[in-house]
């Protein structure tokens, strides 16, 4: 076998090296900005969790702020009447309410939320820094409000986005206050700002894993509450809710029916079989519903052997075809003991009553079932 030759052979992994060393800082950089950029809500009671929190910012900027002004004006520090000092002061006093009307409620949604605090954050902490020189340096007491803008900040923070924030304190006291002439008391600070931002890193994560558990639980309680605990599709309060969404898409054009699918002869199965083979018929109905519709159709069991279904339609694929689909399914599965369905199709209406629509449903259910079942009959609204 020929060899290649070693200059081939480099020029051949440069690019390949150079590949990899370009996906690894794309794959550094997504999991930088998700950890950065988690989303703070998503839902409406999270959303008014971070509006409070914003306006309890605002007022703890104001109390802040106003206590520099009075130590400013009434203490006898390298500060003392420093007009500078004082007009970074009154910034703080006239401008941070102004973050008060900006769309806070969509903010919260998306990555807008946290740019405003990390941006609250840097602003906040170069104010508090250069006033900290004005006033004198590693001497004057101004740096402890850093302390308090991490604190506060870090409840928004992802434990990525504390880190973030309190390296660049800890960075810009260091470059500003300390040099060129460090100190051991200035050291001291540093070092306990670094321990303080690790405490906040550790509380930003406890306080998040809370929440993710908080979210997991809700939805696992909303989920059983919403689905059929011997099919595992959903119940008859998921499938209600599901009509009442496509009433309102009926107003605009959105074409969908109400299919009930009552089982005949499903209590012959019982007597036969027991209670274990009329809970294996049931099963086995609502997998077969469920492979005659499309995965963005809904098939519920409302109760006892009564199963229903909503779906799109078409010009193309009418209610009756797929009520008919929905009758060979279950012929099909129930061919060995007899059972079949009666079905009632009604066609979704605009400004539809939710009850109205399921009651024609339930009539041309009954229509099916009185000439003896195992037939399809649609009612016009």
């Amino acid at each position: 076998m020929d060899e290649i030759p070693a200059g081939d052979r480099r020029a051949t992994s440069a690019p390949l090296r150079a590949s990899a060393r370009a996906g690894f800082l794309r794959r550094l950089g997504a999991a930088l900005r998700a950890g950065l950029y988690r989303p703070l809500a998503g839902d409406d009671d999270r959303v008014a969790y971070w509006i409070r929190h914003v306006r309890n910012g605002v007022l703890l900027s104001e109390v802040a702020a106003w206590s520099v002004v009075g130590y400013v004006l009434i203490t006898d520090s390298p500060g003392r009447h420093n007009r500078l000092l004082l007009a970074l002061t009154g910034l703080v006093i006239v401008g941070v309410p102004f973050l008060l009307l900006l769309p806070l409620q969509a903010m919260m949604r998306d990555s807008r939320g946290p740019t405003m605090f990390y941006a609250w954050t840097l602003g906040t902490s170069a104010l508090v820094i250069l006033g900290t020189h004005l006033d004198g340096g590693a001497s004057s007491p101004l740096d402890a409000l850093l302390f308090l803008t991490l604190t506060y900040m870090a409840v928004a923070y992802s434990p990525y986005g504390v880190v973030a924030m309190g390296a660049t304190m800890t960075v810009a006291y260091f470059l500003i206050i300390e040099l060129p002439h460090v100190t051991t008391s200035g050291l001291f600070f540093l070092a306990v700002m670094v321990s303080f931002t690790m405490i906040c890193a550790m509380a930003s994560a406890n306080s998040w894993a809370a929440y993710d558990r908080q979210v997991m639980l809700i939805r696992t309680q909303e989920t059983l509450a919403a689905t059929d605990p011997l099919t595992g599709i959903p119940n008859r309060r998921a499938y209600l809710e599901r009509v009442a969404s496509a009433v309102d898409a009926a107003a605009w054009g959105h074409q969908t029916v109400v299919c009930l699918v009552d089982l005949d002869r499903f209590k012959a199965v019982n007597d036969a079989g027991g209670h274990a083979a009329g809970d294996y018929m049931l099963r086995s109905v609502a997998t077969a519903l469920g492979g005659a519709v499309r995965e963005t159709d809904t098939v519920a069991r409302l109760g006892g052997d009564e199963f229903a279904v909503l779906a799109d339609v078409s010009v193309t694929f009418s209610g009756e075809m797929l009520a008919e689909r929905l009758r060979q399914a279950v012929a099909a599965v129930g061919a060995a003991s007899g059972v079949t369905a009666s079905v009632g199709v009604a066609e979704v209406e605009p400004g539809d009553d939710v009850q109205d629509l399921m009651h024609r449903a339930d009539a041309a259910m009954y229509r099916s079932k009185s000439v003896g079942g195992n037939c399809v009959t649609m009612l016009a609204p």
